[in-house]
């Protein structure tokens, strides 16, 4: 009787962490994202093709664009996890989110601005300005 009382604890199975490499890991996000947009999905399946993402051992690392696109890809993590840890046979990934708001747009607003934006990126259209006589429309 004592023998049945005792608690029976279930031997605890050792996940996989077999070793996959970038390339394996963004066939199968592509996949992933395919298949997200099949089932209608398509704002995750934007979020996941926004940037490739970046591998560092067993850390994924993507980059979004705002704090709105990162809490919408969290929502939807855990079934990419499970897709990923599945396929990859590695049960060690984890993603981690960079939000990257610093993106700027520098826009010309008249002649004088665009062609010293065209100076910055070549310094010869200078030499092509001076040598054939142009003048800035005032």
């Amino acid at each position: 009787m004592e023998e049945s009382n005792k608690s029976y604890v279930k031997p605890s199975s050792v996940l996989p962490t077999e070793e996959f490499t970038e390339t394996e890991m963004l066939l199968h996000w592509n996949k992933y994202a395919q298949r997200l947009g099949e089932k209608g999905l398509k704002i995750m399946e934007s979020l996941l093709l926004i940037n490739d993402p970046t591998l560092n051992g067993t850390v994924i690392t993507l980059e979004l664009p705002n704090e709105g696109s990162k809490l919408d890809f969290e929502s939807q993590l855990n079934g990419l996890l499970g897709h990923l840890k599945g396929h990859l046979h590695n049960h060690d990934i984890t993603i981690e989110i960079i939000v990257n708001e610093t993106i700027q747009t520098k826009r010309s607003f008249n002649d004088q601005d665009r062609y010293n934006r065209l100076l910055e990126i070549n310094p010869n259209i200078e030499l092509l300005r001076s040598t054939f006589g142009l003048d800035l429309p005032t």
